[in-house]
């Protein structure tokens, strides 16, 4: 195996003044990537604002003789997304990789949830990810190179007590995935996910006993790897922690078919909902194409 490099390479991460931002920043650094390193300097909740993140960020990138610039730009707007991008054209050219991490949260349970906490979660994750990629991704089809990561979460994916607005933004990103995916395939645009669990400001007051094994830098080499000119794989979610590394995919049952030139009752639902449900016998579309394909298929069996 080939060691794993960023030699000429130019990767915008962000939220990358700490956390797990900050582990693949110097990460990719070290590996000879130039860097934005791209931070808002606000506080967990999203307020506020500062250039101290960031800064300190790219101070260490280059004292290790990497090269690095700082971007201070929210995320949650289409002239921040813009910014950022322009930032890696401006000083380094080109954009090859693209990490989302920049993110906020508003905890509340469902019934509390105002409408500003659902906006600003939604504005910064998945908004966010949408406002920085797209620039990119204009550029990434006229070089015929790119990779890009977004950010998910197990709140999103599965589920998590007070986490609406966030699961919400997750889980979108998720869709926002499969779609660039697809997009982006023939101009070698590859996009993956990952719903990391690690220990970073926003997190460590919820993971209780189990924060003391999540550290950031066990998500880190999944990070590299998918980001890099080594990884061929697109359209694929990760849960990784803890040193832990797993797929996680949508999958589609065979399902029941109706007979044909019949219309289902309610009746014929309830007492089928066992093959409807099972998942022993099971696809993982590439698109809404093989959905469609397995559809197709099951259809040619009715009787």
């Amino acid at each position: 195996m080939s060691e794993v490099t960023y030699d000429g390479r130019v990767a915008v991460i962000t939220g990358a003044g700490g956390g797990l931002g900050k582990t693949y920043a110097l990460e990719l650094a070290r590996r000879g990537a130039s860097i934005v390193v791209n931070d808002l300097g606000g506080s967990a909740d999203g307020t506020g604002g500062g250039s101290s993140m960031a800064d300190q960020t790219v101070k260490e990138i280059i004292e290790a003789g990497g090269k690095a610039v700082a971007n201070y730009d929210s995320v949650a707007t289409p002239d921040g997304g813009e910014a950022i991008i322009q930032t890696a054209l401006d000083e380094f050219g080109r954009v090859d990789v693209v990490i989302n991490n920049a993110g906020i949260l508003r905890d509340k349970t469902f019934v509390k949830l105002e409408p500003e906490h659902l906006d600003a979660v939604i504005d910064v994750h998945l908004k966010g990810a949408f406002f920085v990629t797209q620039p990119a991704f204009r550029s990434m089809k006229e070089n015929g190179y790119g990779r890009i990561l977004l950010t998910a979460s197990g709140a999103g994916v599965f589920g998590n007590f007070g986490q609406t607005n966030y699961g919400a933004a997750k889980m979108g990103l998720v869709g926002l995935m499969n779609v660039l995916a697809v997009e982006g395939a023939k101009y070698n645009i590859k996009v993956n996910t990952i719903a990391p669990i690690a220990k970073t400001r926003l997190t460590e007051n919820l993971l209780g006993p189990m924060a003391e094994h999540l550290d950031p830098h066990h998500v880190t080499p999944l990070v590299t790897f998918l980001c890099s000119e080594a990884c061929d794989l697109s359209h694929e979610l990760f849960d990784v922690g803890g040193g832990r590394y797993a797929r996680i995919f949508i999958g589609m049952g065979k399902g029941w078919v109706s007979p044909k030139d019949t219309v289902a009752s309610a009746e014929d639902i309830q007492n089928n909902l066992d093959a409807i449900r099972d998942q022993s016998d099971y696809v993982v579309p590439d698109s809404i194409a093989g959905e469609m394909q397995a559809a197709a298929e099951a259809l040619k069996s009715r009787s």
